[in-house]
């Protein structure tokens, strides 16, 4: 039985939700939920999602959701589904692109306008018990903690880890995070959630509400969503962790190819055989969870050099 709700950990529910013309205000109500005060935001404008290198030879970047502010402040806004051991250094990557974008020709005093990277992770990214934390909120800081820089920040929601019940919430970031993490979930909105801001993203987030084109759509990425979990769960309790048997990265090999064929259909001859030359556990690790997050096909070939 189909869900009342899109789920919005799928590229096409975050894209439904956020990512539209008629659904901006929603992103602007989201954004100005988690932004510091002075930060908050009165328009948008949607910007290329492809972050063009400065030559042909340098990686490009794709992003979820890429937009402008009135005031020229830039934003990034990524749903990162699957854990990636390096996501912090393709965070920092990718917040280059809108800095490196503001340079002007001729002369010009260097003066940039704040940068903001979003992350809503269907992951946890802290190891440590101690450095779990649902919210994280980064700056540039200087040796004594006191503020270096307010051009470049991010923001890392890990809704694993939130836990509120409905009874706990109180801000309206609260009842974003909730929306967020339950939306599939719910039979009906509820009504602590009964305001113009999530009727107009519940109603736009059923699944009777869509064209047939666009149910087509979303069940097609619902699959690839599932799949991508349940391959990503057989990898990570396969058998090959150290010091297991040497021949268990075969198995590792064939599951990344798994993950690439249910999101980009075929992987070439080549790509194949690179992989399956890998048998270092310390190195498939970090693939297994580039081929599910990977914004390409070309982005993961080009890992295996």
């Amino acid at each position: 039985m189909t869900a009342r709700y899109i789920n919005p950990y799928t590229d096409f529910g975050f894209k439904k939700l956020f990512g539209e013309e008629g659904s901006k205000n929603l992103l602007i109500d989201f954004l100005n939920s988690v932004l510091p005060e002075a930060s908050r935001i009165q328009s948008l404008t949607f910007k290329n999602l492809e972050g063009l290198p400065d030559s042909e030879n340098e990686r490009r970047a794709v992003f979820d959701i890429a937009c402008r502010s009135e005031s020229g402040e830039e934003f990034i806004v990524e749903m990162q589904k699957a854990k990636q051991h390096y996501f912090k250094d393709r965070s920092l990557f990718y917040s280059t692109f809108p800095i490196r974008g503001q340079a002007q020709k001729g002369d010009w005093d260097w003066q940039l306008k704040k940068v903001y990277f979003v992350g809503i992770l269907d992951f946890e990214y802290d190891e440590q018990e101690e450095k779990r934390k649902f919210l994280r909120e980064v700056s540039l800081k200087d040796q004594d903690g006191d503020n270096f820089s307010d051009k470049l920040n991010f923001i890392f929601l890990q809704m694993p880890l939130f836990n509120q019940t409905e009874a706990e919430l109180v801000t309206h970031k609260d009842k974003w995070f909730y929306f967020l993490k339950h939306l599939e979930d719910f039979d009906q909105l509820p009504a602590i959630l009964r305001d113009e801001v999530f009727e107009q993203a519940s109603a736009l987030a059923e699944y009777h509400n869509l064209s047939r084109n666009d149910q087509a759509l979303y069940e097609r990425d619902l699959r690839n969503y599932r799949d991508n979990y349940a391959i990503m769960q057989t990898a990570k309790n396969d058998s090959y962790a150290e010091g297991k048997a040497e021949g268990k990265a075969e198995g590792q090999s064939d599951a990344i190819i798994l993950v690439l064929q249910a999101r980009f259909q075929t992987v070439p001859a080549a790509a194949r055989e690179q992989l399956s030359a890998i048998t270092a556990p310390e190195k498939l690790a970090p693939l297994t969870s580039l081929a599910a997050t990977c914004a390409t096909l070309d982005e993961f070939i080009a890992a295996l050099q």
